[in-house]
């Protein structure tokens, strides 16, 4: 139970990193570069990674990484900087937050993993509590920006149980390299043609792709991927629900908001959801039953 707890952990740095992408994509990068902005995004992260753990796919792996690429990376970087910036980051994070339940759904039609009453029940929970928590008021909804968010949600969560279906035995650092850079090269002619060459990027600009490539991209991916590698679907699914709970918390820690009572019980509810898929809730449930049966 330790052990599954540290992978818990691990995977959490994910969704803790990925809580802020919102916020820098919207206020310090480009909005005309949304191609661009995923490739520079998801190649010099893979590039990164790959140097530090050098190594060629092999066999079927090339069509695998190049699957996994544009599922996870390529197409899904370019749909979530579309929706950053036409979608306040409110709704782009309660369509998000239906990621879990897609995930178990595909978890359980792809890798045999059975649908359970908690982890369910969590990713309910977890979706009013994302509500209650990001939207606090009328917004404007672009769908172009609505449809990017789903289509977002929908590609990533197929590619993270393909992920998890194939990666069994492959190094998680390597795998995740292979993936950042396919998607990273199937991007750039894409970007050539749709918006020409690279960009001139200010000092600024050029800070926040580091942050996003380096910390919400390289380091994030090898923690999500390696918690799908040792937690089932619809645990990794459910930690994922920290994303928008960063996101809030951020905006209260920088930019001094304060937190309505309404959005702290949304906070506790995402918690709720996200322990409800947790090693130790199952733990309790299955003590619970055995004291109910008797000796």
């Amino acid at each position: 139970m330790e052990a599954k707890w540290r992978w818990v952990l691990i995977t959490a740095i994910a969704p803790i990193a990925w809580g802020s992408t919102y916020v820098v994509t919207r206020q310090l990068l480009p909005a005309d570069i949304p191609l661009w902005g995923a490739a520079l995004r998801a190649l010099p992260a893979g590039l990164l990674l790959l140097g530090l753990r050098p190594g060629l796919p092999r066999g079927s792996w090339w069509l695998k990484a190049l699957v996994l690429g544009t599922l996870n990376m390529g197409a899904f970087f370019a749909l979530v900087y579309v929706a950053a910036q036409l979608l306040p980051s409110s709704i782009a994070a309660t369509i998000m937050a239906t990621s879990p339940l897609a995930m178990m759904l595909l978890a359980a039609a792809l890798v045999s993993e059975r649908l359970r009453a908690l982890p369910l029940a969590g990713a309910a929970v977890g979706l009013v509590g994302v509500a209650l928590l990001v939207l606090t008021g009328p917004v404007s909804i672009d769908a172009w920006g609505v449809a990017a968010s789903l289509a977002a949600m929908a590609l990533s969560s197929l590619g993270y149980i393909l992920a998890k279906r194939w990666q069994s035995g492959v190094d998680v650092v390597t795998v995740t390299a292979w993936q950042l850079i396919a998607g990273g090269l199937l991007l750039v002619p894409a970007a050539l043609v749709v918006e020409g060459p690279v960009p001139a990027l200010t000092p600024i600009e050029l800070g926040a792709f580091a942050y996003v490539g380096i910390i919400a991209t390289a380091v994030a991916f090898v923690a999500w991927f390696s918690g799908l590698a040792h937690l089932d679907a619809a645990s990794v699914g459910l930690i994922g629900l920290l994303n928008p709970v960063t996101g809030v918390l951020l905006g209260t820690l920088v930019a001094g908001e304060v937190l309505s009572g309404r959005q702290v019980v949304g906070l506790l509810l995402v918690l709720t959801g996200v322990l409800l898929g947790q090693p130790i809730a199952a733990r309790l449930r299955g003590r619970r039953r055995r004291l109910l049966s008797g000796p």
